[in-house]
């Protein structure tokens, strides 16, 4: 097809590492390996300098809340204004807020399609807003109708996501496209029993792997307590990521007295995971909500055996490839003393991965793209 200019606004993007950085620099780097110019616009980051990749940062302001997540005041240059923005094919946002009404400002300014990606259930994070919790999911859903409603269309990972977005009343087109991850990459990773040992992971040991966000939102107290009333010390806990939540999870360990049973080892590099996703004797996932759960698939191409708490996204996600629990200490505690020892791959989860392949993201959201670009000019 002929090569597009697409215009991505996002409100987290690098240094932050998380899903949704992941996602729109995976779908990013695959559409320019098919001839596509992509070009991100995203807030400024104090201290941080672009090392590669079209960005056009923009000035922010701090949010008065404890997140690296910053306010974007939309503003461009002149010279962005007719050099990019005017000759962009679509706008794709990837968020509701400040960059995302002003992508839609811009696409409906120059007659350009606008495609949303629904990358995060705001619901679920209404602890971060000093508002009564009631009133702030109820705005949170208000706001993702809102602007949903005002897309060309809009991106679901999950089926689960698309059923939700029709139960708060979203009545815009609606395409359900996974998303991306390296599967070969992912799928490289060797089981290490040097690097088992560098955990704190015996020989006759078994472990369990957390990769994620710590926050409240994630719901990593649960294994904690889970550990703690499965009563089996050959049972380790490595936990891989960061976040504002960091401190009280520590404590909680200690306080249930599994400090000696837990690894908190901080953000790590996207480089080893493959590694130490193949080295888990089981990924758990005690999330409920998630749109998708990027960390699933990763987990999976590695041929990693899951364990997930039971939403029908993690449904959606998994399918048969691993076990999907109740989301209670209980449950969990129960799960985890079923896993083994895991000598190899398992390869039921890997088969189930290629369903994530950045590849099939990029050829769906090009011909989306290609559509919309196409009745556009016929309009």
């Amino acid at each position: 097809m002929e090569a597009l200019r697409l215009g991505f606004f996002t409100e987290i993007y690098r240094p932050v590492v998380n899903g949704v950085v992941a996602s729109v620099d995976a779908l990013a780097d695959g559409l320019r390996t098919k001839g596509h110019q992509v070009f991100c616009f995203t807030p400024r980051m104090p201290g941080y300098t672009e090392a590669e990749g079209a960005v056009v940062r923009m000035p922010s302001l701090p949010l008065p809340t404890r997140t690296s997540y910053r306010l974007t005041l939309p503003l461009v240059s002149r010279r962005n204004l007719n050099a990019v923005i005017k000759r962009l094919s679509l706008v794709h946002a990837h968020s509701p807020f400040v960059t995302g009404w002003m992508g839609l400002r811009y696409a409906r300014r120059y007659g350009m399609p606008l495609v949303y990606t629904y990358h995060t259930q705001l619901e679920a994070y209404a602890h971060y807003v000093p508002f009564e919790q009631n009133a702030t999911r109820f705005a949170a859903s208000t706001l993702t109708r809102a602007f949903a409603n005002q897309a060309d269309a809009v991106v679901v990972p999950t089926a689960a996501m698309a059923v939700r977005l029709r139960e708060i009343g979203v009545t815009a087109r609606i395409e359900i496209v996974p998303s991306g991850i390296d599967v070969a990459h992912f799928s490289s990773g060797k089981r290490a029993h040097t690097l088992r040992f560098r955990l704190g992971v015996g020989r006759d040991d078994r472990m369990l792997l957390y990769v994620g966000r710590l926050a409240k939102e994630k719901n990593v107290e649960l294994l904690l307590r889970a550990l703690a009333l499965a009563g089996d010390d050959s049972l380790k806990l490595v936990v891989a990521g960061d976040g504002p939540s960091r401190h009280e999870l520590e404590q909680c360990a200690r306080e249930c007295g599994i400090g000696d049973s837990v690894r908190f080892l901080g953000s790590v590099p996207r480089i080893d995971l493959p590694n130490l996703y193949a080295s888990a004797d089981a990924f758990v996932m005690p999330s409920m909500t998630e749109t998708q759960g990027l960390v699933l698939a990763e987990a999976m191409a590695a041929g990693a055996r899951l364990v997930a708490a039971d939403t029908p996204q993690n449904r959606d996600v998994i399918g048969g490839a691993g076990t999907i629990v109740v989301p209670t200490a209980e449950a969990f505690a129960h799960c985890l003393r079923a896993v083994n020892l895991q000598p190899a791959p398992w390869r039921p989860a890997q088969h189930a991965a290629r369903r994530f392949s950045s590849e099939v993201q990029v050829d769906r959201m090009q011909s989306l793209y290609g559509s919309l670009v196409r009745a556009a000019c016929i309009a």
